[in-house]
């Protein structure tokens, strides 16, 4: 047995804000997938994650809610007969790993499911985040349930607020220069912990402020021109938003990793970003130059997302 493939996402702006109820664009990331498998003869790794969909299972089932309608017995079954999920995506990275297998199990199991070939109005948008955030929580303890939704419609979606999201179209790729890329830290992120500090330093008014008045305004003019494809925009905008985030996220970024981030502000040559919620994983880049800032950041793991 095999299931549908899941993809990785990014969420290209957003992070943290989301949370606050402003703006964000998720995108499919098809580099990396996961699919449901059975088997009768497991690998260590495969045997791990059969167990932890049988925690997944009982924290479903647990769940005092009318919300998660599965069909249990065949979930269950397809368990005990060794089911695994056998995935790419690198977890702790902030490329939606759980959101994959939340999406798997959604589209496996879900009793009366809304499907992708549905008309996807915005009530069944909402209806199906809200399912995948009560599953999700599972892996981090909150979740906006963006990852799966994204995962599960391999789709854009644009967050204008948690009540109205829709499914997007993003300007086709060019064969320009420019691009959006991943660093690899090559540390993984805690991102229940990464979530906790974010909320911590929201009991602070003037951190509330800087999210509100500055880190809400440059993501939405970012989601602006990106979805325009007003690339000359979109960098200015890039750059505010890194310096914000440098200046205010700075627990969210790995200590060796706040001079080469200013090494971007101060050149102009890359601004980086956080990826999902940081702490390591991922970071974002955007470059008006590819080939320049591979040599620049030779020393670092990048892999293209999308060009200019």
């Amino acid at each position: 047995m095999k299931g549908p493939l899941f993809y990785a996402k990014i969420l290209l702006f957003g992070e943290y804000g989301i949370i606050e109820d402003s703006k964000g664009l998720a995108i499919p990331y098809n580099t990396y997938e996961g699919a449901l498998k059975t088997a009768t003869a497991l690998t260590k790794s495969q045997v791990d994650s059969n167990q932890s969909l049988k925690q997944f299972y009982n924290y479903l089932k647990s769940l005092k809610t009318s919300k998660i309608h599965l069909y249990w017995e065949e979930f269950n079954k397809d368990i005990e007969e060794g089911m695994y999920f056998d995935s790419s995506i690198p977890q702790g990275y902030g490329v939606g790993s759980s959101g994959a297998l939340v999406a798997a199990i959604y589209d496996k199991y879900a009793i009366n499911k809304i499907t992708i070939l549905e008309n996807l109005t915005r009530e069944k948008l909402l209806k199906l985040k809200n399912s995948f955030s009560l599953m999700e929580s599972f892996f981090h303890g909150a979740s906006s349930g963006l990852d799966p939704l994204n995962s599960y419609l391999s789709l854009p979606i644009l967050i204008n607020s948690k009540t109205d999201l829709e499914a997007t179209g993003i300007p086709s790729q060019k064969n320009g220069k420019g691009a959006v890329f991943l660093m690899d830290s090559e540390q993984v992120g805690e991102t229940a912990t990464m979530v906790e500090i974010f909320m911590d330093k929201m009991k602070n008014e003037g951190f509330r402020r800087v999210i509100s008045e500055e880190f809400a305004t440059h993501t939405d003019a970012c989601i602006k021109d990106f979805l325009q494809g007003d690339v000359k925009s979109l960098f200015t905008n890039v750059k505010q938003l890194s310096k914000v985030v440098l200046g205010n996220f700075k627990p969210m970024i790995p200590q060796e990793f706040h001079q080469i981030w200013q090494r971007g502000l101060d050149s102009g040559d890359y601004y980086l970003k956080l990826c999902g919620s940081g702490g390591g994983g991922y970071f974002l880049g955007f470059t008006e130059d590819y080939n320049n800032t591979q040599q620049i950041l030779k020393d670092y793991k990048l892999e293209l997302v999308y060009r200019f």
